[in-house]
């Protein structure tokens, strides 16, 4: 009982950290832009992040504890599998620690991937290592800023060319609003009803998951697009009859800042089901060993009370630390507007959405530096920051190796002193 317990607290180590830095790819523009204050960001992150976790936590964390390394390679020695798994936890822990104190985003997956290969080196060797995998990943970052920024800068030249350059902004507003919940809807929609659907609640209905994802994604575009259209009815009648241009748009970003926000909430969800799998999935396997005495061979089943303690962890860690990775994403790079932070999740988004159709292993924190960084360029009288860029860029770069050279190292000093 004693190992599952310490295990459950690296875990939750894992999963704090991952909270306090990845969980700003959902918030961060949000917040940078002003459409929603730090304190809500982090209650609304919080709730949605665990809801993500504990409903649909399991697909990754299972995929992370049985597909990265061959575990038939460990099926005669479960206690190397098991100590590896612990150096897993430790490894990542230690690297999204040091990455969240100097407020650098980094993509927890690279960091899992690049731990679980250094200890498979150590403990089998080389051949234990999916290379392919680790190509794809290394491709996923130089491909991933790029498309996203962009796609950032092309969404961003629109709403700026059609709405925000236009002479009376606010009632091209109103003609645009039906289109932009469309897409807004339609990407996220896509990412998030479909996973929804499937889940074995809705089996008793007879239509398909698409369609059903189809029928409520129509639905909620109709909703959003009368929310906002009352909303900037009621911005318009307390602006003065001669407006200046700076009321005119004060009003137009706060309308735009509620699709902001609304579009950071399904990011927050998504990223909720993803990433949690990068802390448990070490947990279960321990477990599992410790529990059947052999490796999961094939899909694991995460048992309901390590995806609420990984969904609690990422909670605990974003409510905590969650603000300097936050600022970094959302102000340290360039001032954001809510036209702009909307452009940029639009953006992330879609350049997620369209990697995983292609199978390309892609990082959220890449994605939405990339729209940022993308939007930055083309903004009249916005400078991108570089060396906050090159920092970032930085720590993509060495998160995989660094995490591998620490798991291959930890996991040596753990074998040594259990003589495993």
């Amino acid at each position: 009982m004693f190992p599952i317990i310490l295990t459950a607290f690296l875990a939750i180590y894992v999963a704090w950290n991952l909270g306090a830095n990845d969980v700003a790819n959902s918030m961060g523009t949000s917040v940078g832009s002003k459409a929603i204050t730090l304190r809500k960001a982090l209650l609304i992150a919080g709730i949605l992040e665990f809801t993500g976790a504990l409903l649909f936590g399991q697909g990754v964390a299972s995929t992370l504890a049985t597909k990265v390394t061959n575990p038939v390679l460990f099926a005669d020695h479960p206690q190397t599998l098991l100590l590896g798994m612990v150096a897993v936890l430790i490894s990542c822990g230690l690297w999204l620690q040091i990455a969240t104190w100097q407020g650098l985003p980094v993509a927890s997956s690279h960091a899992v991937v690049g731990a679980i290969a250094g200890f498979s080196g150590v403990a089998v060797g080389t051949s234990a290592i999916d290379w392919q995998n680790i190509g794809l990943i290394c491709l996923g970052w130089l491909i991933t800023p790029l498309i996203s920024g962009v796609v950032a800068a092309l969404f961003y030249s629109v709403v700026r060319r059609w709405i925000l350059e236009q002479k009376d902004s606010l009632t091209q507003l109103r003609e645009w609003i039906p289109w932009l919940s469309a897409i807004l809807l339609g990407v996220f929609g896509v990412i998030v009803l479909p996973t929804v659907f499937n889940r074995p609640i809705f089996n008793s209905f007879s239509l398909p998951s698409h369609t059903l994802s189809l029928a409520v994604g129509g639905m909620a575009a109709l909703a959003v697009t009368n929310a906002c259209w009352n909303r900037l009815e009621r911005l318009q009648k307390g602006v003065q009859e001669v407006y200046s241009q700076k009321q005119e748009r004060q009003a137009l970003e706060k309308v735009l800042g509620g699709f902001q926000v609304l579009s950071a909430c399904f990011v927050a969800f998504a990223h909720g089901s993803n990433d949690v799998g990068n802390a448990i999935a070490p947990l279960a396997v321990v477990v599992f060993i410790l529990t059947t005495g052999s490796v999961p061979l094939h899909d694991l089943i995460i048992p309901t009370w390590i995806l609420v303690l990984g969904g609690l962890g990422i909670v605990a860690g974003l409510s905590v630390q969650g603000k300097n990775v936050i600022t970094t994403v959302g102000e340290d790079i360039i001032p954001l507007q809510p036209s702009s932070g909307f452009s940029a999740e639009i953006a992330t988004a879609t350049t997620i959405l369209l990697a995983s159709r292609f199978g390309f292993p892609v990082s959220t924190s890449h994605a939405l530096v990339g729209a940022v960084v993308g939007i930055g360029l083309i903004q009249k009288g916005q400078n991108v920051k570089v060396e906050t860029v090159k920092s970032v860029i930085l720590a993509w770069v060495v998160t995989l190796p660094v995490t591998a050279l620490i798991g291959g190292v930890i996991f040596a000093v753990l074998r040594f002193f259990f003589n495993e």
